[in-house]
């Protein structure tokens, strides 16, 4: 199943050492913490160029540096010098993010108080730009950072403050304004700390939101995929969208392509939607859209009220209606056959008997005996359809399971040979794949095939050298699910009664009770798999079962 991701703790997220393919997009720890950084960075690489062209070429030569020049220089081109160095350290990532924020944030603090005490001290304005570098520090860095850095801050102008006091470099101090300044640098780190955790848990709650629509989105997607009825979704050109796995399976079109017109999917499908298009009280009718596919009952609705709008299109194996239909007719049949075998029985058993002691009493004649015969006869044959039926109708619940279909085969061809001594190189196999695995229930799977063998011995004749029954089977081309097919080389069954052999009681043998079949797809059904008669030129008769896809029923 889909893995679905957890939520992240706000405030706990591990700052990442590696890019990942989503560090680009907002909302990711990549833009939240190292796109910040490179921001912050350019403007220090932009700051500090300016810092060298005003002192260097521009008018502003008298007011920059004008208390040491050449420490302003110096200074200034290294730390355009440092912002280079910065650029590839973040690009890199060659140091951990919060030691490379404290560095560059600490290194921009001592910098600018350089170039303040340079150009004259508070009284130039140069101290104004420590508090875009603490507010940015603070932003971007976590925990009590921001604190750390207005503190060094503060320190630092005091402490140029009191450096021009004990050397007298200036004719006045400005202690008013260096505590003023230090005041500004705090409450700037506390505004922005608490604007980045704001933002953090905005974020955070952000990518909780992101993470819960994306397992949703997930979880859809896993349900449409997997879901037993088929699912189609068309936009108004009647062109598929969407086609679920189960939709393929039911249309016996695996190859599907997005944006198909429905009338390539399936004509008589396409000719029930626009019948419905045309009329909305039109009820659709189920459909056969391969010889070997199930009855499919379509389900139409609208996705919008506009004219544009799409329609949902469900389509559903009648098989399982058609289960529930039986199961209900098989009850009623259990009580029918319950509340008649003791009425029917008991006097087929004493006329049984009393045939049985008439065949034996010397008085009789020829013509008698043979009176006798037809008698006991006739009560073995009601006596079997009696026990069918109540086998039948005392059938447990089917228990289905995997069974890898070659191996399976190998063990009942050995058994039935035994059972009916047949020479096993008249009963061949033939598994393509080899590793072929159907959903069954393994008694019912025996007797179902039993069946089907035992009327191919019967009703098939060998022809030249060619073995009397195949088993063939593997995976559809068409449907891509498991199949079996009994094939025998006998005259095969007539086209007119293709349509009627599965009926219960019919039969063209005399000594048969035409509940074989009968029973044999009421098992198929029973496992959620079809019992069809397949009509093919290179041999006599084909009975096909068509097993359900053992990796999708469940689901």
């Amino acid at each position: 199943m889909t893995t679905l991701r957890n939520n992240p703790e706000p405030g706990n997220s591990p700052e990442p050492d590696n890019l990942s393919e989503f560090d680009h997009l907002p909302g990711s720890r990549e833009f939240q913490t190292w796109r910040p950084l490179r921001l912050l960075n350019f403007y220090r690489m932009i700051l500090s160029g300016l810092f060298v062209a005003i002192h260097l070429f521009g008018p502003a030569q008298e007011i920059l540096g004008k208390h040491s020049p050449w420490l302003f220089e110096i200074t200034s081109i290294a730390y355009l010098v440092f912002s280079f160095v910065c650029s590839y350290t973040i690009r890199s990532h060659l140091l951990p993010f919060q030691l490379q924020t404290s560095v560059q944030v600490l290194t921009d603090i001592v910098v600018l108080t350089l170039l303040m005490y340079a150009s004259g001290g508070i009284t130039s304005g140069i101290g104004i730009l420590i508090i875009v570098a603490i507010a940015g520090g603070s932003i971007i860095a976590a925990g009590h950072f921001a604190i750390l850095y207005a503190a060094v801050a503060t320190l630092l102008v005091l402490g140029e403050q009191l450096y021009v006091h004990w050397t007298h470099a200036f004719q006045t101090t400005a202690y008013t304004q260096a505590g003023i300044l230090g005041i500004t640098f705090f409450a700037t780190a506390i505004l922005s700390q608490a604007l980045a955790r704001r933002l953090r848990e905005s974020e955070a709650l952000a990518n909780r939101r992101g993470v819960d629509l994306a397992n949703m989105e997930h979880l859809n997607e896993y349900i449409i995929h997997n879901l037993t009825s088929g699912l189609i979704v068309i936009d108004h050109e009647s062109r598929a969208r969407l086609v679920n796995e189960s939709a393929k399976q039911l249309l016996a079109n695996t190859s599907i392509q997005d944006r198909q017109p429905i009338e390539t999917l399936s004509p008589q499908l396409a000719q029930q939607l626009q019948d419905w298009f045309n009329n909305p009280e039109f009820t659709p009718h189920g459909f056969r859209p391969s010889e070997d596919a199930a009855y499919v009952l379509p389900r139409f609705t609208r996705l919008g009220t506009d004219a544009n709008a799409g329609t949902l299109i469900f389509l559903q194996d009648s098989s399982s209606l058609s289960q529930q239909l039986q199961q209900m007719k098989l009850a009623s049949l259990g009580r029918l056959t319950a509340s008649i075998a003791h009425e029917i029985r008991n006097p087929l058993g004493a006329i049984s008997h009393a045939a049985q002691l008439l065949e034996e009493s010397p008085k009789l004649e020829k013509d008698d005996i043979r009176l006798t015969e037809i008698i006991q006869d006739h009560s073995r044959r009601m006596n079997t359809i009696v026990e069918n039926v109540l086998q039948l109708s005392r059938r447990e619940q089917s228990h289905p399971k995997e069974i890898v279909l070659e191996k399976w085969l190998g063990n009942f061809v050995h058994e039935f040979c035994l059972s009916e001594n047949l020479d096993p190189d008249r009963l061949s196999v033939e598994i393509h794949p080899q590793n072929t695995v159907i959903l069954m229930d393994s008694n019912h799977f025996h007797q179902i095939l039993w069946n089907l063998c035992c009327n191919a011995i019967k009703y098939g004749s060998r022809k030249s050298s060619e073995s009397s029954i195949i088993l063939r089977g593997g995976i559809s081309n068409e449907t891509k699910m498991p199949y079996l097919d009994v094939i025998d080389f006998g005259p095969g069954v007539q086209t007119d009664l293709t349509q009627i052999i599965f009926e219960p009681f019919h039969t063209t043998s005399t000594e048969g009770t035409g509940l074989g079949l009968y029973i044999a797809r009421e098992l198929c059904e029973c496992n959620n798999a079809r019992l069809s008669y397949v009509d093919i030129t290179t041999a006599g008769g084909c009975f096909r079962i068509s097993f359900p896809n053992p990796d999708r029923l469940n689901i």
